[in-house]
């Protein structure tokens, strides 16, 4: 078992600042990636909260109503609203399993699966567009960073055994 780093001493409570900090920043790249893949996306006639489940199906990441709502960190009865409105645009349709009745396969439609195709190409293009003026390698280290920070975040969950 590899040994958590000790924590950062960067800030400090009596002069920290919301918008000098490293969260703020990453919430505000994260808003504004949302709100331009919505509008990206609003021609094929997607909300933000609409086009992950679709590319969640297109990618094969979740087939069930509980595989989505684990993917998309949702609870459940979130899921099942969004799926119901994805359902009225004719975009996805939900299949009670035959073997168990409790699962709940999700499957895009013709029209779903259509709509989905253009979901990569409007994120690698929102994408990239944040990424202007980044070298391939700056892109790397930023992914590395980020990664590390999800690594160290997962640390706290589960505290280290004393032994």
């Amino acid at each position: 078992m590899v040994k958590p780093a000790a924590p950062a001493d960067f800030y400090r409570a009596e002069n920290y600042t919301a918008e000098a900090s490293v969260g703020y920043l990453m919430r505000r790249v994260l808003l504004s990636l949302t709100q331009h893949t919505g509008r990206r996306l609003e021609p094929v006639g997607l909300t933000h909260a609409q086009w992950a489940p679709l590319f969640k199906l297109k990618m094969g990441s979740a087939s069930t109503v509980a595989e989505l709502a684990r993917e998309l960190h949702m609870d459940p009865g979130a899921t099942t609203r969004l799926l119901d409105r994805l359902e009225a645009k004719g975009l996805c349709r939900r299949i009670r399993s035959a073997t168990d009745r409790r699962v709940v396969n999700v499957e895009l439609t013709p029209h779903g699966e259509t709509v989905a195709q253009s979901i990569p190409e409007a994120l690698s293009e929102v994408m990239n567009a944040h990424l202007a003026g980044f070298s391939k390698s700056e892109w790397q280290a930023l992914k590395g960073y980020l990664l590390r920070m999800l690594e160290n975040g997962e640390s706290l969950r589960d505290p280290p055994e004393q032994g």
